[in-house]
């Protein structure tokens, strides 16, 4: 059975995230996501706070990054997490976001070493192991907690390019794949599957997710109009290779950067196309969006996620998906 999950940002307050994370558990959620960028709330404080206010949904950080903090802390946090939500936490690590980490001069070293070190001493860490690590980027001395974690926390790696994908599948116990169209989690899920081989693993080992931008409405103009602004932002970010596997024209795209750029809102989300809105967007009426995700389903994933911006109302919009949308996939 296809497994949800929902991704909330902590620009909200902590109660109001909270409010969600109790309606998307009664909804049937099965996993509940909290972004990490250093412009936004705590992730950390946010996931204590959504432990207290739930009782089943599972709780991780979607993503957090190894740069920002040093793995050490990042597991003391997760550890500490578990204490509130037993048994309902995850790990969710990957390289970051390369624009948000250079704004505060952070630089992004050995991206898949990074990852994979992260992972190692966090779970020696959590295993209650004394950690002397020397690696290309950590390195520990005989780190210990003075209290007893919790082994065995499972660990999900955010990941997008083929070798990323790749160390996903070969030593996380899940893979958070940001994208939303059948091209691109079908060529994930190869990277993936890949990993998975040649760790020895079996595929149901990986929790394979569909970390998608979402956005569902009874009208599909509204549904567009609120996924318009991620979808600028994703076209931004995305090579021109990814773009050309789309068809998405490159002259328009670039058109779209440099409005960004220039916080020209207006004309940036002006030129996002349909095309762009079906490459990088799960987008439309719940019919529309139970489609693309059964599309998604076939190809390998196991998990969906509901990311931002979810809808025009988020409350809302976690009614529909709820009620129209997780049905379909359960029943």
């Amino acid at each position: 059975m296809l497994k949800f999950g929902i991704e909330f940002v902590p620009r909200e307050p902590y109660w109001k995230i909270g409010y969600y994370a109790i309606q998307s558990e009664k909804l049937g959620f099965n996993n509940l996501w909290i972004t990490d960028h250093f412009n936004n709330r705590n992730v950390y404080v946010t996931l204590a706070a959504v432990a207290v206010y739930t009782e089943r949904i599972t709780l991780g950080t979607g993503v957090t990054n190894p740069y920002m903090v040093n793995p050490v802390m990042t597991a003391q946090a997760i550890a500490t997490l578990n204490d509130l939500a037993q048994d309902r936490v995850v790990l969710g690590i990957g390289a970051g976001d390369k624009t948000t980490l250079e704004a505060i001069g952070v630089e992004m070293t050995r991206p898949l070493s990074a990852v994979r070190e992260t992972v190692e001493i966090f779970r020696k860490l959590t295993n209650g192991e004394k950690v002397a690590f020397e690696g290309r980027v950590f390195k520990t001395a005989g780190a210990k907690f003075l209290f007893k974690p919790k082994s065995g926390i499972p660990v999900y790696i955010g990941a997008q390019g083929p070798k990323m994908l790749a160390l996903a599948g070969k030593i996380g116990d899940g893979v958070l794949v940001n994208a939303s169209h059948p091209k691109d989690i079908g060529y994930a899920v190869k990277r993936v599957n890949e990993g998975i081989n040649e760790a020895g693993k079996n595929l149901e080992d990986v929790d394979i997710a569909a970390y998608a931008s979402f956005s569902v409405n009874a009208d599909l103009k509204k549904a567009t109009k609120a996924a318009t602004p991620v979808v600028a932002f994703i076209v931004a970010g995305s090579p021109n290779a990814v773009l050309e596997r789309h068809k998405i024209d490159l002259e328009k795209a670039q058109k779209l950067r440099e409005s960004l750029k220039a916080n020209d809102f207006g004309t940036a989300f002006g030129s996002v196309t349909p095309e762009m809105i079906n490459a990088f967007s799960v987008c439309g009426t719940p019919d529309m969006c139970i489609e693309r995700i059964a599309q998604l389903q076939k190809i390998g994933i196991t998990q969906f996620v509901v990311g931002s911006p979810i809808g025009t109302n988020v409350r809302k919009a976690i009614d529909l998906i709820g009620n129209s949308i997780l049905p379909a996939f359960t029943e």
